[in-house]
């Protein structure tokens, strides 16, 4: 293959469609969809006793800003300070039926490493055609993708690459190991997969039934959050990752877009002040791209928001002092 850098062809959703389709209503009794699992849910290890063993130099990284799935790998690449270890790409924020794309713009640009123009050709060249998803990172050595598995490239990412990290922090103690597992089931389930389960609703008393859900578990956060700095205590940990992408999202996006309204972020005493703090760290101000984050939901999901229009709001003090440092 070319690595010779390519600029994919503009996005031009009229033409070709918008990328997935609405959530069909389900019949009567069938279970809830699901999220569809990752093509490849290979794990990168320390040790080498999987096929994909930690290398400096041997991946790169395909990731989105809007995607949150794709800034919790973000954040844990430059929280670990692995950025010469693995490199990436960042995607245009828009896409069209023909997926994620390179392009140059302000905030992403094109692929120096194998030149593709558009995600599918990386699943292409690893012998898949189907859900293009990211993040993805691609294995140089073997020329195919190494991982798209959205669930645990975070955790490998915090975890394989310690002897090339050039900063010292632990995202995963082992004394904590069960307790975080525990906990990010929960995130995952009834935080982050929740404005997912709001927006894409087939029905109202599905829509309202899952916004209950939301709603109980973030106050259920917050009140865990009234007498600690972060989820465990004085440790910040993968959990405090997967909470924070779904909040700096919230009031942004999903409060609107997806009617997840029954309260704003900024609404909970301890919720807001969390993600402020966590925010002023460049790990996760760095990687946060609010211009990608509005256009990409308000302007591909053109069954929620067929005009396109993406909101000016809201006007969110984020470097606000937050009050957090002696909990």
């Amino acid at each position: 293959m070319s690595s010779t850098p390519r600029a994919a062809e503009p996005v031009d959703i009229d033409k070709y469609g918008p990328y997935g389709q609405p959530p069909s209503k389900p019949p009567a009794g069938a279970p809830k969809q699901e999220r569809p699992g990752p093509a490849f849910p290979n794990r990168i290890t320390a040790d080498g006793s999987a096929e994909f063993p930690a290398e400096p130099g041997r991946y790169h990284l395909y990731a989105a800003h809007p995607c949150p799935f794709s800034q919790r790998v973000l954040i844990a690449r430059e929280m670990k300070g692995l950025e010469e270890v693995i490199t990436v790409s960042i995607l245009d924020p828009m896409r069209d039926s023909r997926g994620w794309a390179l392009r140059e713009g302000p905030g992403h640009g094109l692929d120096e490493v194998n030149g593709f123009a558009y995600l599918r050709e990386a699943y292409e060249a690893s012998g898949f055609e189907g859900h293009y998803s990211t993040p993805v990172l691609w294995d140089r050595k073997t020329g195919r993708i190494a991982s798209n598995d959205f669930r645990n490239l975070d955790t490998d990412v915090a975890t394989a690459f310690d002897r090339w990290a050039g900063r010292e922090i632990d995202l995963y103690p082992a004394d904590l190991r069960g307790e975080i597992d525990e906990l990010n089931e929960f995130l995952f389930d009834k935080v982050h997969n929740g404005p997912y389960k709001c927006g894409f609703a087939p029905s109202q008393e599905f829509y309202e039934t899952e916004v209950r859900s939301l709603f109980a578990a973030l106050d259920e956060l917050d009140a865990r959050l009234a007498d600690r700095r972060y989820l465990f205590g004085d440790r910040l940990t993968l959990s405090d990752i997967r909470l924070w992408v779904t909040l700096v999202r919230f009031d942004v996006v999903y409060l609107t877009h997806f009617k997840a309204n029954l309260r704003r972020i900024t609404d909970y005493p301890n919720l807001w002040p969390y993600a402020r703090d966590l925010y002023q760290d460049n790990a996760f101000r760095g990687t946060t791209n609010f211009d990608h984050i509005k256009r990409h939901y308000f302007g591909t999901h053109t069954w929620i928001n067929p005009s396109r229009i993406v909101p000016l709001g809201p006007d969110l003090d984020w470097e606000a002092p937050h009050g957090r440092e002696t909990r």
